[in-house]
């Protein structure tokens, strides 16, 4: 593969499915999330359009799109809200993982992503799904436990 073809760079360093959209109007961004009528591929650059973009505004626009038909883009939403890291997102995460009627791969995800925004606030809610009858999500949610307690014990000062 020469320079010309190589996929976009994404700054979250992941190799993503489908290169954002050059939009970066968040509500026209938005619009192509959660429009069940528009291509995969489509939805899939406005997500990680959003998800470079960044801030409240981004997070919010995504969560929207958690009323999709589509679990495989749901997950893909929970995945991006952990690469952005932004505490904004946790009660949207915490609704997807403590839905019983939403699909599990969604549901694991959702407890990654709030085991990596590295908020302790997640931490109560992922204790109570740790023995979920899931056995994804229990162990998706002891993993983001263990990250959490990580994160704590990377920002403890020593000095």
């Amino acid at each position: 593969m020469n320079d010309s073809t190589k996929p976009e760079t994404s700054p979250f360093e992941s190799v993503d499915p489908a290169p954002p959209s050059d939009l970066k109007n968040i509500d026209k961004l938005q619009i192509i999330l959660c429009d069940e009528n528009q291509k995969m591929f489509q939805r899939m650059r406005a997500l990680f359009a959003l998800r470079n973009i960044g801030g409240n505004g981004s997070v919010d626009a995504l969560s929207s799109a958690f009323n999709s038909n589509s679990a495989l883009l749901k997950h893909e939403i929970a995945y991006v809200l952990g690469q952005m890291q932004n505490s904004h997102a946790l009660p949207c995460l915490i609704d997807r993982l403590a839905d019983n009627e939403e699909d599990v791969m969604v549901r694991h995800e959702a407890a990654e992503a709030l085991g990596a925004i590295g908020d302790q606030r997640a931490m109560e809610v992922l204790s109570d799904f740790i023995e979920d009858s899931e056995i994804v999500v229990a162990e998706s949610c002891e993993v983001a436990i263990d990250l959490l307690n990580y994160i704590s014990s990377k920002n403890l000062d020593y000095s």
